[in-house]
């Protein structure tokens, strides 16, 4: 009997370990308020975090699962990428988020541009972007996420649960709100949020959300409006 042995002429397997330095973004409330010193901090320096490695600490803020996917959206619209998480309860992460991470070692803080040094040139100025409208003839499904900083976006269908809406100006749902709408990501406090079954899991307009927990029963299947009134977003049914 002939037994042929196998002689493996590859090398073995081998893990090498690595240490990179990240940024750590630190969130704190009220988040509209962060929001808008980070949209300085871009506007004044757009490539500061161009190619950086960077985690977001959400210790401060302690996210729901609603708000924490309303945050990592609005970094997103921000061109900001995570790659991990640090500080959100096992229970609020979704496989489809950044990892996890913990453990990291702190070192000295990386310096901001001096906003009140560096004034934006006139010509620099941001000006208002020509508006245009986003026409959905369908349904958002779950997992989708819609965004146009540009203007309003116009839904035909419905948005399901687990899908997002971004919308630089107001959006118009002719069908049933089961994910999240966020209207006015640009900063446009006058934007509005229209839908015809509202069972929304978050809602937000220019920085300032609600969840489905802050919502309550009462407009929960109704025709409803979604504005802001100052500091305070409020829901009025439509007749």
């Amino acid at each position: 009997m002939t037994v042929t042995i196998a002689v493996r002429t590859r090398p073995s397997l081998r893990f090498r370990g690595k240490s990179f330095l990240a940024l750590v973004l630190a969130p704190t409330v009220p988040l509209r308020d962060w929001l808008e010193d980070l949209d300085d901090v871009i506007q004044r320096s757009p490539g500061f975090f161009s190619g950086r490695p960077i985690i977001a600490d959400v210790s401060g803020i302690k996210p729901s699962k609603s708000e924490l996917k309303f945050f990592l959206a609005a970094l997103k619209m921000r061109d900001i990428r995570i790659i991990g998480l640090e500080g959100a309860a096992a229970a609020v992460l979704d496989a489809d988020m950044p990892a996890a991470v913990n453990g990291g070692r702190a070192v000295a803080d990386i310096e901001l541009p001096d906003l009140d040094a560096v004034p934006l040139p006139a010509t620099q100025a941001p000006q208002p972007a020509a508006s245009t409208t986003l026409l959905i003839e369908g349904s958002v499904r779950s997992g989708q996420s819609i965004l146009h900083t540009e203007g309003d976006v116009t839904i035909l269908g419905s948005v399901a649960s687990g899908a997002e809406v971004v919308a630089g100006g107001s959006i118009h749902i002719y069908g049933t709100l089961r994910g999240r709408a966020i209207a006015g990501c640009t900063g446009q406090s006058r934007a509005r949020i229209f839908c015809r079954k509202f069972e929304a899991e978050l809602i937000a307009i220019d920085g300032l959300y609600k969840t489905a927990d802050d919502l309550g029963p009462k407009f929960h299947g109704q025709p409803v409006q979604v504005c802001l009134d100052g500091d305070s977003i409020i829901l009025t049914t439509l007749d």
